[in-house]
């Protein structure tokens, strides 16, 4: 019998037997042989389980490869290209004639002036510690050397004239500077200085970095601790990214940018005087471009070991989907966290990001290759090539106005260095960037973060959830004569489509007020908008597809357009990105009605609207369709006929005959005015029919607000014609401002109170979303509560079920991706209060003690489904056999509920193993065969107590105790189907005025933590971010593929609670009906309507799930299974064949687009847990450890 440490190796003559070990040896030999064989850069890795076939020299190369006979490819081309290329200079000059410092020195970090910085300091990766910038070109080795004196952003070797970093562009300004790295050594080294950075950190190390560079700066006798102003800058996240699919959780954006909150919170408390460059991390996937041209040379082993997880993903991949979004939440985090204000506070600190990096594209040759010689002998790190363009971008970046900075596209021209100016002599900050415009605008909302998830319906869409924005219309939206200030006519030919109110971006909101520049203010990735002037056809219009004298017959071709580049943009993901489109029209149809009032009538006008929105429906997801209603022109007639006014009069007819030449009483006056309130009647009516409102993803408002009914005057009277365009039609950029803000304003308010007009002289303020309405408004999220028309109450909280009642599967299923409600035997619940039931009934104080486990949500089951609405009264509808389920207040009928009073996720664990006690002990059940519905709730009291005990309540602890108990479930219970319910956003109990409700407990003994804080504190701030991401982790643990190797387990994400809308009265006031009598437990009513939440939530596919409950009762709301899916949906059952899946993944997953999460007060994943959920599985690589790493 052969051992099992031999194998069978059979040459061409005599089979040989050899040891595994023998077997190692023989396939590392000939696979050096063959390597030997192979040209460098096309080098083959070893493998030890077969021994490839050996290669033999060819005619053409018997020699053994070395650099120069390889002549590889382009290499030899690449390595002259370089040459040529490395003229660049090094050194910079500094073209500044006034380097004077401020007379006094500043007190103010918005007074602060080159000159006027002390000290300097960095904190970051290997990228701030300079490895391998002065590496030479194959010397891969010395990319371990980190030359601090040549890093960009600290280094100060030799001068300005040999080396550009910002230390010595600094130097020019005040020699006297000091922190500045030179030479090479670890930051440990005397040379290093203030430059803290460490190879290979991720962003969980800048806090000790920051530490340390505080202790070095305050023992450090050359430095006024106190008084002098410093300089620090910190560029991190490279090694984060590089090692997310390692661990998602680990490396997710929220983690990333906590770790730099925690840093910055750390430099904010601590250092005086200090002006805080965060540089965003860098488009790192540019990098791929340079890893895969194998016509340059790399040592791609060592360069795919130092960043596995951005190179080696195949292109179009789930795992590269999950990679992007990173890198750009990573960024919009950045700008979210520093953008929320938290650093501005004081008068002598501020943290300014500067963007340059991220949108960075490869630098490339000549001949069009990627050129490796910005880049060290490991592709990988910066040369002093790049190190010197990065200074001069960071310099730059410095001294342009927040919101203004730009971001370099090409590292490969040699970037002039800015000085400050008279006017602006300043390093730019928030505040001293603020010079607004008399077309700008200020935005003073206090949250600009996107939802948790990227929302799956259009009536819990957030402003910063917005993606794309795109247009249709007429000249009004191409913007004609917007930007033209003389009176020559032929000025209105120009389409000034960047200044257009609607669908514009040009500059900045500060100075141009339109839609897109409000909205980049919540998203900087925001695009679709138009730049600059032009028809149609420019690149810069964009997704203004806006035609000059278009009339409502040419939108269903301007929405075809559209559907065509929004399909066809790369920029665009058209099913998982949130879309704004306007549409503005009638106008020129209006100008035309007198001359034929059929082909121009009211109904014809609507069917084309309505044809194009039916295109937009039929096409394009995730819409949200402004219907900007017919504006009435007639008031513009006083513009012609006031003889005072300079307005052309001649041109009446050509620009609107039908409106502008008509007189006051006449005929057609009358048929005018009537034909007005048509056009906006058939609006109204085609809005109203609801007819776009049966998908969650598509709705169409009706904004009213662009109605004219009163000109502006001069004081003296006069109609003041700055606010319209030469020909006095149209309108100028003073009126498209006004129109923006306006629209914004409408775009938040419920339906029921939009403007039904503007003034173009009122003093408009952009409105901001509230707690009470973070959404935009539509037709569902505006629905008040109406009264009961009998004025008679309720007499109970039960349910209809209007769903056929199959019986069981023929044969108890085997996988729980096969379970149908009436196969659901046992029922039991984990949690706290919530689950307990406590004071559902209660009418004092004394009653709050009592749990009422027979009406808990998911686990009770007193009377019957028509008296209450539980799960379990639910579930007996399809299985009257159900058992486990709780009755009653006492605790010998609790059932399997074993949530506790009090109880918190520490405690998950020990219900979980009295949960399997009871069970195993139980006569009522088959342990191993009957399947079971566990449903678990925890974390209001871990949120309630967080700000006294960080620790013991931190998110990390609350996740692994929710990981143990499911752990548990995992390793025991057999036949089993989880619902894990996403903890509630607590913040919206705050709206409760608890006085004047009569609450018998204050919050503070309830909640500290999330009542006790006044708004708009970083308190507040810290307790909603830490509920977020309590929501946003459980979510990543349970969508990794951690409990998906049973077939008969399954534990899924319910969300119904992740955004709570607070249930009103008719009069708008909190409905505490719902509550219990402390306003904060759930009474009957609140627990029925969790219980249709929760029901409802199971029969969504995951990705599809409902993620609010806005608490609007109603007997009918329970979902029934159907045919094509009678099962419960779980991670594996909810795939699906559709054009998103296909467009954006090659995995075998569903199409989880709408799982994705966005920004948890600055920190959310954004678009990568649909992805993670359908890549965990494919992303289990066995990863390297990096040898150099950022």
């Amino acid at each position: 019998m052969k051992s099992r440490q031999e194998k069978a190796y059979f040459t061409e003559k005599t089979p040989v037997k050899i040891t595994e070990k023998e077997f190692a040896m023989t396939a590392l030999g000939v696979g050096l042989w063959n390597n030997m064989m192979e040209p460098v850069g096309q080098k083959q890795p070893y493998h030890f389980n077969e021994i490839p076939e050996a290669q033999c020299p060819s005619q053409e190369h018997p020699y053994f490869f070395t650099y120069k006979n390889s002549n590889y490819s382009s290499f030899p081309m690449e390595l002259l290209i370089e040459s040529k290329q490395q003229q660049m200079s090094f050194g910079s000059r500094v073209p500044c004639t006034d380097r004077r410092p401020s007379g006094r020195i500043p007190t103010s970090v918005h007074k602060l002036k080159p000159g006027d910085i002390k000290v300097i300091g960095a904190l970051g990766d290997s990228l701030t510690a300079g490895n391998g910038a002065g590496s030479g070109r194959l010397n891969v080795l010395d990319v371990l050397t980190q030359y601090r004196g040549l890093s960009w952003s600290v280094g100060g070797n030799e001068n300005i004239n040999t080396v550009t970093t910002l230390a010595n562009v600094l130097r020019e300004f005040n020699p006297s500077l000091r922190g500045f790295s030179t030479g090479k050594g670890t930051e440990t080294t005397a040379n290093a200085y203030l430059n803290q950075a460490v190879a290979g950190a991720r962003s969980e190390g800048v806090p000790s970095q920051a530490r340390r560079l505080i202790e070095l700066m305050k023992n450090d006798s050359n430095i006024n601790f106190n008084n002098d102003w410093k300089i620090i800058t910190i560029f991190i996240g490279g090694n984060d990214l590089c090692d997310h699919c390692k661990d998602l959780v680990k490396h997710s954006p929220q983690n990333y940018i906590n770790n730099i909150k925690t840093a910055l919170d750390i430099l904010h408390k601590e250092v005086p005087r200090a002006f805080v460059n965060l540089v965003s991390i860098l488009h790192i996937t540019v990098l791929r471009k340079l890893y895969q041209e194998t016509k340059v040379y790399c040592p791609r082993t060592i360069t795919r070991t130092l960043c596995s997880c951005v190179l080696t993903p195949a292109d179009g991949s789930s795992a590269t989907d999950v990679m992007e979004a990173f890198n750009k939440r990573y960024q919009e985090e950045t700008h979210n966290l520093i953008n929320s204000g938290r650093y501005d506070t004081k008068e002598d600190f501020t943290v300014i990001v500067q963007p340059f990096l991220e949108e960075t594209e490869m630098p490339m040759t000549p001949d069009g290759l990627p050129d490796s010689s910005y880049f060290a002998p490991d592709c990988f790190h910066f040369q002093q090539k790049a190190h010197s363009q990065a200074a001069r971008g960071l310099w730059n970046s410095m001294l342009e106005p927040v919101g203004e900075k730009t971001k370099l596209r090409s590292m490969v021209p040699e970037i002039t260095l800015k000085c400050p100016t008279k006017t602006q002599p300043y390093l730019m900050t928030y505040k001293n960037s603020r010079t607004i415009s008399d077309h700008g605008s200020q935005l003073l909302c206090y949250d600009k973060t996107a939802s948790i998830n990227s929302p799956t319906s259009v009536h819990s869409l957030k402003p910063a959830d917005v993606k794309v924005v795109a247009a249709l219309g007429d000249s009004f939206t191409a913007g004609n004569g917007v930007g033209y200030t003389s009176k020559n006519i032929m000025g209105m030919n120009i389409q000034y489509r960047g200044l257009s109110w609607s669908i514009g971006g040009d500059a900045t909101l500060q100075s141009v007020t339109t839609l897109p520049n409000i909205l980049r203010e919540f998203n900087t990735r925001l695009t679709g908008y138009s730049t600059s002037t032009g028809g149609p056809n420019v690149a810069n219009a964009f997704l203004n597809r806006a035609v000059t004298e278009a009339k409502a017959r040419d939108l269903p071709e301007q929405a075809k357009q559209l559907v065509k580049l929004i399909k066809s943009d790369s920029r665009i993901n058209i099913y998982t990105d949130w879309k704004v489109i306007t549409i503005f029209i009638g106008i020129n149809d209006l100008c035309e009605y007198c001359r034929n009032v059929n082909l121009y009538s009211a109904a014809n006008f609507a069917s084309y609207v309505k044809e194009a929105l039916d295109i937009l429906y039929a096409e394009v997801p995730k819409v949200f369709v402004n219907l900007v209603d017919v504006m009435d022109p007639l008031p513009l007639r006083q513009l012609f006929q006031d003889t005072r006014l300079s307005c052309p009069g001649y041109l009446a007819d050509a620009l609107c005959i039908c409106v502008l030449p008509i007189k006051e009483g006449s005929a057609v006056m009358v048929t005018m005015k009537e034909a007005i309130k048509a056009y906006q009647h058939s609006l109204q009516k085609l809005v109203a029919s609801n007819m776009y409102d049966s998908r969650e993803d598509f709705t169409v408002v009706l904004q009213p607000s662009i109605q004219l009914t009163e000109l502006p005057r001069l004081p003296d009277g006069q109609l003041d014609i700055s606010f319209f365009a030469p020909d006095c039609f149209h309108l100028s950029q003073k009126s498209h401002s006004q129109l923006a803000r306006a629209l914004w304003n409408d775009m938040l308010r419920p339906l029921d109170e939009k403007n039904i007009s503007v003034s173009l002289t009122d003093k408009i303020t952009l409105s901001c979303p509230t707690l009470l309405q973070p959404f935009f408004g539509t037709s569902k999220n505006s629905i008040r509560p109406s009264p009961d028309p009998t004025n008679e109450p309720i007499e109970n909280w039960g349910s209809d079920l209007l769903c056929s009642k199959p019986a069981p599967s023929k044969s108890i299923p085997k996988s729980v991706h096969k379970l149908e409600p009436a196969d659901i035997k046992v029922v039991a619940a984990l949690g706290d209060s919530f689950t307990s039931a406590a004071g559902v009934k209660a009418t004092d104080l004394n009653d709050l003690q009592i749990t009422w486990r027979g009406l808990s949500w998911s686990s009770g089951s007193d009377g019957n489904l028509e008296m209450h609405t539980t799960l379990p009264n639910i579930l007996k509808m399809f299985n009257p056999e159900l058992t486990g389920f709780s009755t009653g207040t006492k605790k010998e009928t609790a059932g399997f509920n074993v949530a506790e009073d009090g109880a918190v996720a520490q405690n998950l664990p020990s219900q979980a193993h009295e949960l399997i006690k009871r069970m195993k002990s139980s006569l009522n059940i088959d342990y191993k065969k009957d399947w079971k519905l566990v449903t678990i709730l925890i974390g209001a009291n871990d949120l309630c107590q967080y700000c006294y005990d960080k620790d013991t309540y931190s998110v990390e602890k609350y996740v692994q105790h929710i990981q143990d108990t499911l752990d548990i479930f995992y390793k025991e219970l057999p036949r089993v189907f989880v619902n894990m319910v996403q903890i509630m956003e607590l913040t919206g109990l705050r709206q409760i005025d608890r006085g004047a409700s009569g609450c018998v407990l204050s919050g503070a003994s309830l909640c500290p933590c999330f009542f006790n804080p006044a708004e708009n504190t970083v308190e507040l701030q810290e307790m909603q971010w830490t509920n977020k991401i309590y929501q946003d982790k459980t979510a990543m643990l349970i969508l990794g593929d951690r409990y998906e190797k049973r077939e008969d387990f399954a534990v899924v994400v319910q969300p119904f609670f992740q955004k709570t809308i607070m249930p009103r009265t008719t009069d708008w006031k909190p409905d505490l009906s719902f509550f219990a009598v402390d306003c904060f437990h759930f009474s009957e009513r609140g627990h029925a309507e969790m219980a249709i939440a929760l029901w409802n939530n199971m029969l969504e596919p995951v990705g599809d799930k409902q993620t609010y409950n806005n608490f609007t009762y109603g007997r009918k709301r329970l979902k029934c299974p159907t045919p094509e899916q009678p099962f419960f949906f779980t991670s594996k059952n909810s795939k699906t064949k559709s054009p998103e899946n296909e467009a954006g993944s090659h995995s075998d997953g569903v199409a989880l687009w709408s799982v994705i999460v966005a920004a948890v007060v600055g920190t959310a994943i954004g678009t990568c847990l649909g992805w993670l959920w359908r890549i965990r599985q494919r992303q289990r690589s066995t990863s390297t450890s990096h040898t150099t790493a950022l």
